[in-house]
């Protein structure tokens, strides 16, 4: 057998003593170890020099370690209670592995590597383990390298906020960005004034004070907690979003026009049974061309596919009323191509004089929708902000749930969010590790 000092060079341990290593019929390696003395009868959650109180029920736990080229590696060591001054009577802590779990730091912390960079399949198999067990790592293994949170905060100039569903039914999580780091800052279930209000509570009044720019999407639950938490902050009203109103405008113009076009089709007389005659005229396809023109509607001119022009061209001859509907997008998507303010409020106020006398009730309502986001929106333009950044991250957020086939638990799924969009950083076992985040109390 090798000797104790590589093997405890091997298992990646400190502040522990080899006892005895044992090959049992399975080819799994069982290792018996216990603590030096000065890391014995330490409470499990802070740490500190405790009395001992027994021997628990137990007296002996089994840890699993990182594998040894495909061979199971399990520690064995005494347990006991302590009876701590703050927490009361406790498990004792184990230098090699975290409070409550059976596996020792370096196999959590490659397995949330894992999480973190695989799929579920993988990480399950990989690491021979349920992936209901994966979840409690990643959420131990996150509040453990996650030191102080609250230094996110510091020197927020910039953010971003969003919500983004995580299940069907409606269920959501609020994300803030930073943007100038462009991590996650802070993440909660739910949306709306009730939730992002828990954000700039744990913020100091200096630190509110500090943020001058909040970009989001037109929800009034933002513009409110702005008035109220950080008043001297200019809100940002997301291009994308408001396109994205324009199109739903957009979309029901072209709804009613196709509607239209259907029920004229049906007051037509049917076809006779057989070949039609050569005189007798072709069928009227409009309401279809109508259907699938969404596509061609969407996009910018400079976009268009010869087809997809040509479309649009027929629309202008066959259907003006769409197609006025679709140059009002195309004028509110030029307004933020200025390259000053003073030419995008001239260009704003021009397309909502056009708005206004469209004759088109949802362009009508949707001008109104605009006008009362006008500010906003001459602050994206002049300060160039936008939320492409927290739209991507929600994106990764929703492939990391589909990698995990769903969370069950919404605080592991909030902390596989942290350990993938904020600035915590995974390490593998073989790399630097100063174990300052677990002895920093010791």
């Amino acid at each position: 057998m090798l000797n104790k000092n590589c093997i405890k060079t091997i298992l990646n341990v400190k502040y522990t003593c080899i006892d005895k290593v044992t090959m049992l019929a399975d080819t799994s390696i069982m290792i018996e170890v216990h603590a030096t003395k000065g890391e014995q009868c330490r409470c499990g959650i802070c740490g500190k020099k405790s009395k001992f109180y027994d021997n628990g029920n137990e007296g002996a736990r089994t840890w699993r370690a990182c594998d040894w080229a495909g061979h199971k590696v399990i520690l064995v060591g005494p347990s006991c209670r302590v009876n701590c001054k703050e927490h009361g009577v406790v498990t004792c802590r184990f230098p090699w592995a975290r409070h409550g779990s059976r596996f020792t730091r370096k196999f959590e912390e490659q397995t949330a590597w894992m999480a973190v960079n695989c799929s579920r399949v993988a990480v399950a198999a990989f690491m021979r383990i349920s992936w209901n067990t994966v979840g409690p790592i990643i959420e131990r293994v996150e509040k453990d390298l996650d030191i102080n949170p609250n230094a996110r905060f510091d020197n927020l100039v910039r953010i971003g906020v969003d919500e983004t569903s995580y299940r069907k039914g409606h269920k959501y999580i609020t994300t803030v960005v930073n943007h100038d780091t462009g991590n996650v800052i802070w993440v909660a279930k739910g949306h709306g004034k009730t939730i992002f209000e828990q954000f700039f509570k744990l913020l100091t009044p200096e630190q509110r004070n500090n943020i001058q720019l909040v970009s989001g999407d037109g929800a009034k639950w933002i513009d409110e907690c702005i008035k109220e938490y950080c008043p001297n902050a200019n809100r940002c009203v997301d291009p994308f979003h408001v396109i994205e109103w324009a199109m739903d405008a957009l979309d029901s113009v072209r709804v009613d026009a196709w509607r239209e076009a259907k029920a004229a089709t049906k007051e037509q007389p049917k076809a006779k049974r057989g070949r039609p005659k050569k005189d007798t005229p072709s069928k009227d396809t409009t309401a279809t061309e109508l259907k699938n023109s969404k596509m061609a509607l969407g996009k910018a001119p400079s976009n268009l596919t010869p087809n997809q022009q040509a479309k649009v061209e027929w629309i202008a001859k066959t259907d003006p009323r769409l197609y006025r509907a679709y140059k009002l997008k195309e004028s509110l998507r030029l307004v933020f191509h200025n390259d000053t303010i003073e030419d995008a409020k001239e260009a704003l106020d021009a397309w909502f004089k056009w708005a206004r006398h469209c004759r088109i009730p949802a362009f009508v309502e949707l001008q109104k929708k605009i006008n009362r986001h006008k500010q906003s929106i001459l602050n994206t333009i002049d300060y160039g902000l936008t939320n492409a950044r927290i739209e991507a991250i929600n994106n990764k957020i929703k492939l990391s749930i589909r990698m995990a086939y769903g969370f069950r638990n919404l605080d592991n799924m909030m902390a596989m969010i942290m350990l993938r969009c904020s600035d915590i950083k995974v390490q593998l076992p073989w790399e630097k590790d100063e174990w300052s985040s677990f002895f920093r109390l010791g």
